[in-house]
């Protein structure tokens, strides 16, 4: 017999206590990953800070939910013209999921 899938619980983050240190943190370590992943292009200061207000209103609506978080960047960011970067709407979302999932010490790879 074999066993169902179990579905991948949601990531519930915890309430917001300091928009503007959280907003920095995350602006500054995309940034970083954006620059160090392929080339530092000044365009990854654009993208990082775009992202990070995105999230930040999001979580200041009350969204705490990570994969509703990534969900709203991705559609967000898809206005947003990435003809001078190597990035996508779906790279930025997956990358600021995979910081905020790193800062809550949980493995990206596997969810434990």
């Amino acid at each position: 017999m074999t066993s169902e899938p179990k579905p991948i619980p949601p990531i519930t983050l915890p309430p917001l206590e300091n928009p503007q240190k959280e907003r920095e943190w995350l602006k500054k370590s995309l940034h970083t990953w954006l620059d160090e992943e392929f080339l530092p292009e000044t365009i990854n200061q654009i993208i990082a800070e775009r992202a990070a207000q995105i999230f930040i209103r999001q979580r200041l609506e009350g969204e705490n939910d990570l994969g509703s978080l990534v969900i709203a960047i991705v559609t967000e960011m898809q206005a947003f013209d990435f003809s001078r970067s190597f990035y996508s709407e779906f790279a930025i979302a997956n990358a600021v999921s995979d910081l905020i999932l790193g800062s809550l010490g949980i493995d990206k790879c596997c969810g434990e």
